[in-house]
């Protein structure tokens, strides 16, 4: 869907709206439907009672936040130039589960997370430097973790072996 915006109307909230719907049968794991890109489930391993059908919420919102670095850094990389080949993440969470499990003052969420991500280009360290300072300011799940509080380090690794 093509959006032509007048400059002067620029100024002004541009809000995009999606939807899901997700089903819960009364388990742990929950089918979410996300219209046309098809369904997926959420559950919790055996050993936590869930049903090992899919990926946690918390492993589903760290997956999140790699794409979403993705994506945004794929548009920001285009938008200034900067070439490079991919990106591989390895990213990782710490909770302390006595808040999910009911004890106030425990937050139930992210305590730490941590992410690399490896960027094969052959541009300089200080040009990955400026669209990663872009990537971030722009990315909302990591602005979205980062506003929680959640200790968040995200090393980017420059690889230019390619």
């Amino acid at each position: 869907m093509v959006q032509v915006v007048d400059k002067a109307d620029f100024d002004k909230p541009l809000i995009r709206r999606k939807v899901l719907t997700a089903k819960n049968a009364g388990g742990l794991a929950t089918v979410v439907d996300c219209g046309e890109f098809g369904t997926m489930t959420l559950d919790e391993p055996g050993a936590h009672g869930g049903s090992d059908l899919g990926p946690s919420p918390l492993q589903a919102v760290l997956g999140a936040l790699c794409g979403c670095e993705a994506v945004t850094f794929g548009r920001t990389a285009r938008e200034m130039g900067f070439s490079y080949e991919g990106i591989e993440f390895s990213a990782a969470f710490s909770i302390d589960i006595r808040g999910r499990s009911g004890m106030r003052g425990v937050v139930p969420h992210f305590q730490s997370v941590k992410v690399e991500a490896c960027v094969r280009t052959r541009e300089s360290e200080a040009r990955l430097r400026e669209v990663v300072e872009e990537t971030e300011a722009r990315c909302p799940v990591f602005n979205l973790i980062k506003d929680a509080n959640v200790r968040t380090d995200i090393v980017w690794i420059r690889d230019s072996s390619v």
